[in-house]
């Protein structure tokens, strides 16, 4: 009983410690929760993003994952998707920022909050490196039910993570604080083509 309240915890502070750092896939949800009418609008971002980094730590420490990237092809295209993606991410939200403060623009729709959110959770390399080198490794020395907790930590926490930082862009909207939400806009542009210019350095190092 104490390996699986052990694992369980050793799963959820390892999350932690992963999920809390700004990037991409946070600052999208932390925005979405401050631009929505209500907290309950921004759910399908949460939702994606939760079910999203479920898969990703099951295929991690089933080891699934890692054997995917180990191929050269699949690794390739999955870079080529998430560069483009991110600096076209980079650039709306960029130019959101420089427009007035618009809720109907800014505010995704129910069908764009689910498309995006799933693409800045898979095609993230932040998201995948967590995952599988730092995630997978550290299920390696559990087996069986003692594993299963130490999924469940790390699954509890992204969960209640996102809900938090939704939450979190709730009440900065309801200060009506435009200028800062202007500001996390103008970061998580800036932020997405940090990580474009390291998937370009990535493709070199490994295919060329």
């Amino acid at each position: 009983m104490l390996d699986i309240i052990f694992a369980f915890f050793h799963g959820a502070l390892l999350s932690i410690g992963l999920i809390i750092p700004l990037g991409i896939q946070n600052t999208f949800i932390f925005y979405q929760g401050a631009v929505q009418e209500t907290y309950s609008k921004a759910l399908p971002t949460i939702i994606t993003a939760g079910i999203c980094d479920t898969i990703l730590i099951i295929l991690a420490i089933q080891g699934v994952s890692m054997i995917l990237l180990q191929m050269a092809w699949l690794k390739l295209t999955f870079f080529v998707i998430g560069f483009c993606f991110v600096t076209y991410m980079g650039f709306i939200s960029w130019r959101t920022g420089n427009s007035e403060y618009d809720k109907k623009f800014q505010a995704y729709s129910f069908r764009k909050q689910i498309i995006f959110s799933a693409s800045v959770s898979v095609f993230n390399p932040h998201v995948i490196i967590d995952t599988v080198a730092v995630i997978g490794t550290n299920s390696i020395e559990y087996f069986g039910v003692i594993r299963h907790a130490f999924a469940l930590g790390c699954v509890l926490v992204a969960w209640g993570w996102f809900f938090t930082l939704a939450y979190a862009g709730r009440k900065l909207h309801q200060q009506n604080n435009k200028k800062l939400i202007i500001l996390v806009n103008k970061i998580a542009a800036i932020i997405m083509w940090i990580v474009a210019t390291y998937l370009v350095v990535q493709i070199i190092q490994e295919f060329y």
